[in-house]
């Protein structure tokens, strides 16, 4: 076979380990047209029988071949070319909520810090729990790295769990995992009160605090459980609605958004009702982005930095090891309180 007097011509250049010359003849193949994808590799045992490497130095060279995207494995029939691109050094899954605006610029920062060499697919969860559980069994296996953004739910541990902790890095919501798995990720109750307490001068100057919480959405339970404990610490009016119908702005308050949806139509009702926001109605927002810092002068943020996050989530993956890293809270003022 093509591929196997191949390899076995790489194993007179002494500059390359037994691993590397396995992996390099698989590329050198694909890349002249010799394996393309659909064709079989040979058998791990064929290749200790007639290239003589150890069992689980071919084991590990077909395993690296898979991280890169170029082969996959099926079970019970062997090893598959998939895809051309040698020059891809890792392939990605990478799993978010959904493409939100956040998320969109964490998804630009992390494709631009790692670089051409590093292919990303990108998976949708939505918060669904069954949808999560079927894009694991889809991508299971097929990546040399996942990064996900969980649902902070514990019947998902025993799921990522599956994947071994150097190829799993959680980001964004926190989920405990075993101690050798590594997080970059937010911690919402106790951030999220110290911002409001910074705020706590501002915030007097409104005659009620609403929080915009849909409890059967994404929303991260500890930002409504620092809410209520701060109305109770500071015996300040306020409370907590699941929605916002259109038309119902009140004068005097002070509405706090999680989601960017009930934003938008408050601030139409702003400008409808002709007031004056910052001064006649208050905003606040979780999780900043650039059209925050133009509408209305500017609306006032809680949010971590979703770009630097992105940052230490690839140089996670370029440089290795255990990162266990939570990411600080930017309180960002502007005219809207």
């Amino acid at each position: 076979m093509v591929l196997i007097d191949k390899i076995i011509k790489l194993k007179q250049n002494f500059s390359l380990s037994k691993h590397e010359q396995l992996v390099q003849g698989v590329i050198e193949a694909i890349d002249e047209g010799i394996l393309t994808p659909g064709d079989q590799l040979p058998s791990i045992n064929k290749m200790v029988s007639e290239v003589g490497f150890a069992r689980k130095t071919i084991v590990r060279a077909y395993e690296e071949l898979k991280e890169r995207g170029l082969v996959e494995s099926k079970k019970l029939k062997g090893y598959f070319i998939v895809s051309q691109e040698t020059k891809v050094t890792l392939k990605i899954a990478l799993i978010l909520f959904s493409f939100q605006r956040f998320q969109e610029e964490f998804y630009n920062t992390f494709r631009k810090e790692l670089g051409k060499r590093f292919h990303i697919d990108v998976f949708f969860h939505h918060n669904n729990i069954s949808i999560f559980e079927t894009i694991f069994s889809n991508i299971r296996g097929k990546y040399g790295m996942y990064v996900v953004a969980p649902i902070p739910n514990p019947k998902l541990r025993p799921l990522l769990e599956g994947i071994s902790p150097q190829k799993l890095l959680i980001i964004d919501r926190y989920l405990p995992l075993a101690p050798e798995y590594s997080y970059i990720s937010q911690e919402f109750e106790k951030n999220t009160y110290g911002r409001l307490v910074e705020l706590l001068p501002a915030i007097k100057k409104f005659k009620k605090f609403v929080l915009l919480f849909w409890e059967d959405g994404d929303y991260p339970m500890g930002i409504m459980n620092s809410f209520n404990r701060f109305l109770s610490d500071y015996d300040l009016d306020g409370a907590v609605e699941n929605k916002y119908k259109p038309g119902s702005i009140k004068k005097g308050n002070l509405y706090f958004f999680i989601s960017d949806t009930f934003l938008w139509e408050v601030l139409r009702d702003c400008r409808n009702n002709e007031y004056v926001v910052g001064k006649d109605v208050g905003i606040l927002s979780h999780n900043d982005h650039i059209a925050k810092q133009i509408v209305f002068g500017g609306i006032t943020t809680i949010s971590t930095d979703f770009n630097d996050m992105a940052r230490r989530a690839a140089n996670h993956i370029k440089s290795g090891g255990i990162t266990q890293e939570i990411m600080p809270f930017n309180l960002i003022k502007r005219n809207s309180l």
